[in-house]
């Protein structure tokens, strides 16, 4: 049983990198690109990435790296709204709060270095999800290894959530 769950990870991860491969030239022309839709215990969730995202993984030697790989496939989690927190050792969406202290390095790279910058692409993201960019949650994908960094909208007219990528965060 576990040689076929290894399987179908490896499997899952082989295709999550083959999209990767085959988005990557996109992203440079366009505020995000859809990697794939997932179903999560909230309903469908559809996976974006960015061209800010790609640079800075790419920076950090992680782009489409197993760690990378590995936390995009645990967007299947979901966000769940009734647990926007982690809690030690969960795998998932999670809320980024402004009031959490002490600041961390995923709040700096988030609110400081994205969402409160002038000249963000923050506004971009959300016109072409066609909602205002108050309504978008900061929020982080996590894996054990990694964590990428994004925006969450809410339940769009009942098709689900979109997450979209823009920053990660390696350390551990």
């Amino acid at each position: 049983m576990d040689d076929v769950n290894a399987t179908d990870d490896a499997r899952e991860l082989a295709d999550l990198r083959s999209r990767l491969d085959a988005l990557e030239s996109t992203l440079s022309g366009a505020p995000l690109v859809t990697l794939h839709v997932v179903a999560t215990p909230a309903g469908p969730l559809r996976v974006a990435l960015t061209e800010r995202l790609r640079q800075r993984s790419k920076k950090a030697r992680a782009w489409k790296c197993r760690a990378m790989l590995q936390t995009l496939k645990n967007a299947r989690y979901g966000f769940l709204p009734d647990r926007p927190r982690a809690r030690g050792g969960l795998d998932g969406i999670f809320l980024v709060d402004r009031r959490f202290r002490p600041v961390n390095a995923m709040m700096r790279k988030l609110f400081d270095g994205f969402l409160d910058k002038p000249g963000s692409p923050a506004s971009a993201i959300a016109d072409a999800l066609g909602v205002p960019l108050a309504t978008l949650l900061p929020v982080r994908l996590v894996s054990h290894h990694m964590r990428l960094l994004g925006l969450l909208t809410p339940d769009l007219d009942g098709d689900g959530r979109v997450l979209v990528l823009v920053d990660l965060d390696a350390s551990e």
